[in-house]
C-alpha cells in the first residue's frame, strides 16, 4: 500500500487549547497505529507543525483520516498537506 506524509500547522497556543481533546486525540492515533493506518506522528519541538506518516489505500482516504482526528476537527491543526511518498530505505 502506498505511504503518504503529513505535514500540518497548529493553532496559537496549542498546549492549552488541546487540553480537552488531548486524550481523544491519542487514543484515535493508537487505533489507527494498530489497524496500520498510521505509521507514526507527532509534533515538532517548538509545537508549531505536525508531521505524519500514514500508510493508505489512497491519498483521499488520508485525508478522511487526517479530517476525523479531534485535533482538525476543533481546530487544533489549522491546515495541512500530504504527499505521496516513496519511502527507499
Amino acid at each position: 500500500m502506498p505511504k503518504y506524509v503529513m505535514w500540518g500547522s497548529y493553532c496559537d497556543n496549542v498546549a492549552e487549547k488541546r487540553a480537552p481533546y488531548r486524550q481523544a486525540h491519542l487514543d484515535r492515533l493508537t487505533t489507527l497505529k494498530t489497524a496500520g493506518s498510521l505509521i507514526t506522528l507527532g509534533p515538532t519541538q517548538d509545537l508549531t507543525l505536525v508531521f505524519g506518516v500514514y500508510d493508505a489505500v489512497d491519498e483521499a482516504t488520508v485525508h478522511q483520516l487526517i479530517e476525523a482526528d479531534p485535533y482538525w476537527e476543533n481546530g487544533i491543526w489549522t491546515e495541512y498537506q500530504v504527499k505521496e511518498w516513496i519511502q527507499a530505505f
